[in-house]
C-alpha cells in the first residue's frame, strides 16, 4: 500500500516519526524491563538481574523485520518480540524475562506508552487552537454576517459568535480527552496473575507507577472500556475539527467569499486551473476526521470481547486506535494554522447580508407590523416585500415603505425610523455578543 501517498499526508508527521516500528519495540522493552524491576523489588527476581537486563539491552539491536514476520504465526507482535529479546539475554537470567506476563499485557501497555505523548501533544494543539479562536472572537465580536440554515440565508449573527461555537466545540472535546486514563495492562494468561497470587495486583500497581500509566481496578483483557473511552474521545475531537473545516470551506466558496484559508506558496493550487485557491487545509482536516469516524466504529464494535481473551476483536483495535491518534493530531495541526491565519472579509459579509435586498430581515419586520396588521397579514406583507425586493433588486426598506404607504394606507401607522431599524441586520443580532462574552469566560476556566 502506498501509505506515504494515501494515508500519511493526513497524519502528523512528527507523530508518525515517533510511533514507528522501532518505537513500538522500545515501548514493549520498557514494559518488560519495568516488570523485571518490579518483580526484583518484591523478591521474585534475584537482586541485580533487572540491572543486568537493562545493561544488556542498552546496545542491543532488534531485527524488526523478523519480529514482523513472526506475527503471522503468533497472532501479535509480543510473541516474536519476547522470543527475540529473550535470546539477547545471558542464559542464567533468561528465565526471569516476561515472568508472569502474557502477550496482551505487553501489547496493551506498549500502546498506552506510545499514546501518552500523543495525548499531551493533542492537548497542546487544542490549547493553541483555543488561543487563536479567542483572538478571532475578540476581533469580530460585533461583525454581522448571514446566519444560514439548511444551506440558505436565515437571519443575521456575528462572525464572533460563529467562532465562539467552534472554540467551545474544541474545548469540550479537549476536556473530555484530558479526562481519559491510559492504564497499564498486567494480568497474565487468564487475567488473574496465575501462580503469583496477591503479588500480581501489587506488581500491576507498581508497574503503572514505574511506567507513568494509570492504575486499573483490575486487568482489562476483555474489559475494553479504556479503548472505547479513548477512541470515542478522539472521535469527538475529530468532529469538532471537522465542523470548523466544513464551515470554513463553505464560507470560502467563490460566490460567498467571506473568509479564506491562510495563504502559503503553492497551498491550494490546482493541477490545471491557475486561478484556483482550494481550501486544502479544510480538505485535509475533513479527510482525517472521516477516517477517524470509521476507525471509531471498529473500536466500538470490538468493545464486547469473549471470555478471558478476544479472538480478533482485540487484534482489530491496534491499527484503528493508533491511526486515530495520528490522524487527529494531523487534523489539529491544520486547524491551528487555519485559525491563526484565517483571512476574514467583513465587507463581503456585509455584501451577502444585502444579497436579498434586505429580505433577510422579513422576520423582524413582521414582528414590527403585527400590532398594526395582525400576525398573519404582517408575515404576508413582509414576505411579499422580500420577494419584490429580490425580483426587482430594490432595497427591502424602500419596497416596504411603498407597500405600506401606497397600497395599505399605513403611512402614519408605522414609525418610519422603527421600520428602518427593523431592516438593519446590525440591529438584529440577538444574543450574539453576549454569547461570545459567555464563551470567553467559560474558556478561561480550564
Amino acid at each position: 500500500m502506498p501509505a506515504a501517498f494515501l494515508k500519511h499526508p493526513f497524519m502528523s508527521q512528527q507523530a508518525l516519526g515517533e510511533c514507528d516500528d522501532d518505537a513500538m519495540v522500545q515501548a514493549m522493552l520498557a514494559f518488560e524491563l519495568a516488570l523485571a524491576e518490579v518483580q526484583e523489588a518484591s523478591g521474585a527476581v534475584p537482586n541485580g538481574v533487572s540491572k543486568r537486563m537493562r545493561e544488556q539491552f542498552k546496545h542491543a539491536s532488534f531485527n524488526v523485520a523478523e519480529i514482523a514476520e513472526g506475527i503471522a504465526s503468533g497472532g501479535n507482535v509480543a510473541i516474536p518480540f519476547v522470543k527475540q529479546s529473550r535470546a539477547l539475554l545471558d542464559n542464567e537470567i533468561k528465565r526471569y524475562w516476561h515472568q508472569g506476563a502474557t502477550s496482551q499485557d505487553v501489547v496493551d501497555s506498549a500502546l498506552m506508552l506510545l499514546l501518552k505523548p500523543r495525548l499531551a501533544a493533542l492537548d497542546d494543539l487544542l490549547s493553541r487552537c483555543r488561543s487563536a479562536a479567542t483572538a478571532l472572537m475578540d476581533t469580530y465580536i460585533d461583525t454581522p454576517m448571514v446566519g444560514r440554515t439548511l444551506m440558505q440565508q436565515a437571519l443575521p449573527i456575528t462572525f464572533g459568535v460563529k467562532v465562539a461555537h467552534w472554540a467551545v466545540g474544541l474545548e469540550q472535546s479537549r476536556r473530555r480527552l484530558s479526562a481519559v486514563e491510559l492504564p497499564v495492562q498486567f494480568g497474565g494468561a487468564v487475567g488473574v496473575h496465575s501462580g503469583w497470587d496477591s503479588l500480581g495486583l501489587e506488581w500491576m500497581d507498581a508497574l503503572a507507577t514505574r511506567l507513568g500509566l494509570a492504575v486499573p481496578v483490575l486487568p482489562w483483557h476483555t474489559d475494553r472500556y479504556p479503548i472505547h473511552a479513548l477512541g470515542t474521545a478522539l472521535d469527538a475531537v475529530a468532529g469538532a475539527a471537522e465542523k470548523i473545516a466544513l464551515d470554513v470551506s463553505l464560507l470560502t466558496q467563490t460566490e460567498v467569499g467571506e473568509v479564506a484559508e491562510p495563504s502559503a506558496p503553492g497551498m491550494g493550487e490546482s493541477s490545471s486551473m491557475p486561478h484556483k485557491r482550494n481550501p486544502v487545509r479544510s480538505a485535509l482536516i475533513r479527510g482525517a476526521a472521516r477516517q477517524v469516524h470509521g476507525h471509531t466504529s471498529v473500536l466500538i464494535n470490538a468493545a464486547a470481547q469473549p471470555l478471558e481473551r478476544g479472538l480478533g476483536e482485540w487484534h482489530a483495535e491496534w491499527a484503528p486506535l493508533m491511526e486515530s491518534a495520528l490522524l487527529v493530531e494531523g487534523a489539529l495541526e491544520q486547524v491551528a494554522v487555519l485559525l491563526e491565519g484565517l483571512e476574514v472579509y467583513p465587507e463581503k459579509m456585509q455584501r451577502n447580508l444585502a444579497a436579498t435586498g434586505g429580505g433577510i430581515m422579513a422576520e423582524p419586520v413582521a414582528r414590527l407590523l403585527a400590532p398594526t396588521l395582525g400576525s398573519d397579514k404582517a408575515k404576508a406583507v413582509s414576505a411579499q416585500a422580500a420577494e419584490i425586493s429580490r425580483r426587482e433588486t430594490r432595497s427591502y426598506s424602500d419596497v416596504l415603505a411603498d407597500m405600506l404607504s401606497e397600497h395599505l394606507g399605513l403611512e402614519s401607522g408605522v414609525d418610519a425610523h422603527a421600520l428602518q431599524n427593523a431592516c438593519d441586520p446590525a440591529l438584529y443580532l440577538g444574543s450574539s455578543t453576549a454569547q461570545v462574552l459567555r464563551a470567553k469566560n467559560w474558556l478561561k476556566n480550564y
